[in-house]
Formats: C-alpha cells, structure tokens, sequence
C-alpha cells in the first residue's frame, strides 16, 4: 500500500486519466474530488461490500427457486 501525504488543493494521479484532488481537510475529515472517465466505476467501500452482499444472497434464492422448480418438473 502507498501513503501519501496530501495538502488542500494538492492532487494524486493514478494512470493517465484518473485524478484524485484533495478539496478540503476539517476536523478529521477530507473531502476528495475524483475525475475519472464514465466507464470508471467509483464506489465507496462500504456501498461495495453492500451491494457484494446483496448479489450472493440474490444468487442463493434465484438457486432455489431454480431448484425448486426443477424438482416439481422432475416429479411430473
């Protein structure tokens, strides 16, 4: 993992196209600006683990009522 350090208005560049862009620093928090092209998709961490969450369990239910169906067909 990288650190850096960062002032207001200072930026870090990843790649060729993406630019991340420290806006504000105020009692503990920091605000960062991204410009990045639309195909990038830029999520918080938290929202990532939610929606990874939600998937799987998604996946899980649409298996069963797969199994399901598949078996009362298998029956007839």
């Amino acid at each position: 993992m990288l650190i850096l350090s960062r002032k207001t208005d200072e930026e870090i560049i990843l790649g060729n196209d993406i630019v991340i862009k420290i806006t504000e620093i105020s009692k503990g928090n920091v605000k960062i600006g991204i410009e990045a092209p639309r195909e990038t998709v830029i999520l918080r961490g938290e929202l990532k683990e939610k929606i990874s969450r939600a998937n799987k369990e998604a996946a899980g239910s649409a298996n069963q009522e797969a199994l399901s169906s598949l078996s009362r067909q298998l029956q007839k």
